[in-house]
Order: C-alpha cells, then sequence, then structure tokens
C-alpha cells in the first residue's frame, strides 16, 4: 500500500487549493480513506474521511461546508478540495487509509495504518 500526496502550496486567506492521493497497492472499491492534517506544535487531526464503498463522507466542524473529499476510481486518486482558507488551515496534509476499515467514521476516529508522506499547506492573512 502507497500513498502519495501532492498540491500543496502558499495561498491568501480565502483561497482554494486541491490536494490529490495517488494510490497504489489496493483498489479504491473497499477501504476508508482519509486525510489529515498537522500544524506546527499540534497533534495530527482528522479533516476528512470518505467510506469508498458507499461515498458515504465525514468532516469536523471547522471544515464542514469549505473541504470535499472525493475519489476517482479510474485513477486510484484521493481529492481534498479546500475552499476559503484560513490561516488555521496551515498544515501539513497526510492522506491515509486503513485495509481494515470500510467505515469513513471508524477512519477518521482511529489511526490509520496507512499514511502519505504530506505536502504541505500555508495560507496566510
Amino acid at each position: 500500500v502507497q500513498l502519495q500526496a501532492s498540491g500543496g502550496g502558499s495561498v491568501q486567506a480565502g483561497g482554494f487549493l486541491r490536494l490529490a492521493c495517488a494510490a497504489s497497492g489496493f483498489t479504491l472499491d473497499r477501504p476508508a480513506v482519509g486525510w489529515f492534517r498537522q500544524a506546527p506544535g499540534n497533534e495530527r487531526e482528522w479533516v476528512s474521511c470518505l467510506s469508498t464503498n458507499n461515498d458515504i463522507t465525514h468532516y469536523p466542524d471547522f471544515v464542514k461546508g469549505r473541504f470535499t473529499i472525493s475519489s476517482d476510481k479510474a485513477t486510484s486518486t484521493v481529492y481534498l478540495e479546500m475552499n476559503d482558507l484560513t490561516p488555521e488551515d496551515t498544515a501539513v496534509y497526510y492522506c491515509a487509509t486503513d485495509l481494515g476499515h470500510s467505515s469513513s467514521y471508524a477512519l477518521c476516529h482511529s489511526r490509520p495504518t496507512n499514511w502519505g508522506q504530506g505536502t504541505l499547506v500555508t495560507v496566510s492573512s
């Protein structure tokens, strides 16, 4: 199982970024996939999870309505679209999965076993 995240960068507050996570070694038709982030000095936190077998998603309140997770099974890619970014969204973003979890809720509230390398998002005010 390999996950390769990309798409991070620097934007101004109110801006938009789309992160991509290329998945290999498994198919996007059963395990849940998700995005987590870690800001300097903070613990890693979940920002979105997707059940790939039924497209159920979960978001914490602080990103709900701004972030959207999706997947493209044809290209084995998971996306995170981030709108209306704020400086508080500055962090390293990681994609993750766990072959033992098909539920997006379970993935978001556990510690996944497989992680990508992270991509840095910096939002300036």
